[in-house]
C-alpha cells in the first residue's frame, strides 16, 4: 500500500523529526553527534535548505528547515541514508537506525513558527538534560542566542529577523520568547 504524501506547505517551512528504531539512541557519543552535524551541513547545502534551528537529543532529532517538499524528502532520504551508514560503520553494527520514516509538519502560520522554534529550544529542558537550553551543545539554541558563533548552515539571521529587525535587540527578544517556556 502507498503511503500518504505529505502535505506541502505554503511557507516551505516543515518541523522535522526523526526517532531511532524501538526507540534506541541513535547518537552514542560526542563523535556521532559531530558526524551528524557534518552530515546535516552538507544536506542542506546540497538541497538548498535553509535550517532554522535543530536540536539533537537522544533517540531523535528535530529540524525546522525551510525547503520545496520534494528538495525535503531528497535531503532527509541523503541526511538519515548517510547517517545510518555512518553510525553502523563507527559502531560495527547492522540494519536500521531509525523506526518510520521521518515525521514533517507543515509551518503554515507564524505564530506555529514561533512556537516550533520555542519547542525545539526547549526540548532538551524538557527531556531532563539540562536545565537551561543554553546548557545543551547539540543545538542551535546556543548559536541564535549569541553564546557560540553560528554555523554556516544555520540560518541565524533569517530566524532572529522574526524577533526584530536590529540584530543585538532580536537575540535579546529571542531568549526571553524562549525563557518563557
Amino acid at each position: 500500500m502507498p503511503r500518504t504524501a505529505r502535505p506541502a506547505s505554503e511557507s516551505r517551512t516543515y518541523h522535522i523529526a526523526t526517532r531511532g528504531n524501538n526507540r534506541r539512541d541513535i547518537y552514542l557519543d560526542e563523535g556521532d553527534r559531530l558526524a551528524f552535524q557534518l552530515l546535516l551541513a552538507t544536506v542542506a547545502r546540497k538541497r538548498g535548505w535553509t535550517l532554522q534551528t535543530y536540536c539533537l537529543m537522544g533517540n531523535h532529532y528535530h529540524l525546522l528547515v525551510r525547503a520545496e517538499l520534494d528538495d525535503l524528502s531528497a535531503g532527509m532520504r541523503l541526511l538519515n541514508g548517510s547517517y545510518a551508514k555512518t553510525f553502523n560503520k563507527r559502531h560495527s553494527r547492522t540494519g536500521h537506525l531509525f523506526g518510520e520514516r521521518f515525521w514533517s509538519e507543515a509551518i503554515d502560520r507564524e505564530e506555529h513558527l514561533l512556537e516550533c522554534i520555542r519547542y525545539i529550544a526547549n526540548n532538551p529542558v524538557r527531556a531532563g538534560y539540562c536545565g537551561l537550553p543554553e546548557m545543551w551543545r547539540w543545538g542551535s539554541y546556543r548559536a541564535m542566542a549569541g553564546f557560540d558563533p553560528s554555523p554556516s548552515y544555520l540560518a541565524t539571521e533569517a530566524t532572529l529577523s522574526l524577533f526584530g529587525p536590529e540584530p543585538s535587540r532580536a537575540v535579546e527578544r529571542f531568549r526571553a520568547f524562549v525563557a518563557e517556556r
